[in-house]
């Protein structure tokens, strides 16, 4: 799955080196609605530092073998976002879910279909037994997409996560596959 149609709008498809400008402008466009929630941005200074993520992205593929790990979430041809595995444990099959959608996009339903198309490929193509996604107690936007999917909360890590200058707990959510509709 190198490129995702799911619908006139959304597709999901894999980070090329040229994704490198535009995903760093939509980086930086919304790094004061996206710090809230992500401790990474400070670490974002240049299209560089974006290429080299991208750079990482596209290693996982070989890792792998020939599935992608994450993807560029593509609204109307432009990146909106991302959304994918931030691991993968392929002894016990679990995959743990990452995303995010930069300010403009929110609210026109495009994170629904993406996660969507995302579980039916964790869990269909990549033969996961388990996804999880962890997510700040506090973020209530966050936490009404896996609660939306079906995923069961299991449980809180305390001070699971620093956020600059303070500690945020997150809650587990987990799905299994003969839940998956």
């Amino acid at each position: 799955m190198l490129v995702h149609k799911i619908d006139e709008e959304v597709s999901l498809r894999m980070f090329t080196k040229d994704d490198a400008g535009e995903f760093y402008d939509l980086t930086i466009k919304s790094k004061s609605y996206l710090r809230e929630w992500l401790g990474w941005l400070d670490y974002t200074k240049s299209v560089e530092d974006t290429a080299q993520n991208i750079q990482s992205r596209c290693r996982e593929l070989i890792d792998n073998g020939g599935y992608p790990q994450s993807f560029a979430i593509i609204y109307n041809g432009r990146i909106a976002g991302t959304i994918g595995f931030n691991t993968i444990n392929k002894a016990n099959k679990i995959g743990v879910v990452g995303y995010w959608l930069g300010e403009e996009f929110q609210g026109k339903g495009i994170m629904s279909k993406a996660f969507k198309t995302l579980m039916d490929y964790g869990f269909i193509d990549l033969k996961l037994n388990r996804i999880e996604v962890r997510v700040a107690v506090e973020n209530r936007k966050s936490r009404a997409l896996p609660e939306r999917f079906g995923f069961k909360e299991e449980g809180r890590i305390r001070q699971a996560e620093w956020l600059y200058d303070h500690y945020v707990d997150h809650v587990i959510y987990g799905l299994l596959a003969n839940e998956w509709k």
